[in-house]
């Protein structure tokens, strides 16, 4: 028999948010760049205590090595079907909760396929949702067939030298297109 979904969060601080979670590469690390934006409710108010994890964009074979609890060199997680293969060279994660503000921060590797994915879980969710960041306007079969209004809540949006910024919408106005896997 099976049983019903329970909601996620709120999150307690032990053991999923990490210290340096938001770091997937290293500071200095060749062509780094930086996603920084806030998780909205459907009313546009910041949700404080979601919890997001970004796929590492690192070439195939490439394994960043890093002390124990850093985004450096983790090695994917069971429970995120569909955003890697887990391992090493395109499996890493990083980990971020959101600040009072809804805010959030990841520095990662540029991707090397046209988005980066996300998860995002959050109180009253009864599994996380799953997204795409994608840097720039590229031929994609998932942007391609999207209209141009629910196209552009994939867009991050550039912010200086190698930092973007993407919000995640929840719901309402301009919610954040989520995938099924």
């Amino acid at each position: 028999m099976t049983t019903p979904s329970q909601t996620v969060g709120p999150f307690f601080g032990f053991a999923l948010p990490y210290e340096g979670g938001w770091e997937l590469v290293p500071e200095g690390h060749p062509g780094a760049v930086t996603i920084t934006g806030r998780v909205l409710d459907g009313a546009g108010e910041p949700v404080p205590d979601a919890l997001l994890e970004l796929w590492t964009g690192e070439p195939e074979g490439v394994r960043q090595r890093g002390p124990a609890g850093t985004g450096f060199g983790n090695a994917g997680s069971a429970g995120s079907a569909g955003f890697g293969r887990g391992g090493f060279g395109g499996g890493g994660f990083g980990r971020c909760a959101t600040e009072p503000d809804g805010s959030y921060r990841f520095r990662t590797a540029p991707p090397v396929r046209p988005y980066l994915p996300l998860l995002v879980f959050a109180r009253g969710l009864l599994k996380p949702v799953r997204t795409r960041v994608y840097l720039a306007d590229v031929p994609d079969p998932l942007l391609g067939s999207l209209d141009p209004d629910r196209r552009a809540t994939l867009l991050a949006r550039a912010d200086g030298k190698d930092a973007y910024l993407f919000d995640v919408r929840l719901q309402g106005e301009r919610e954040t297109v989520f995938l099924d896997f």
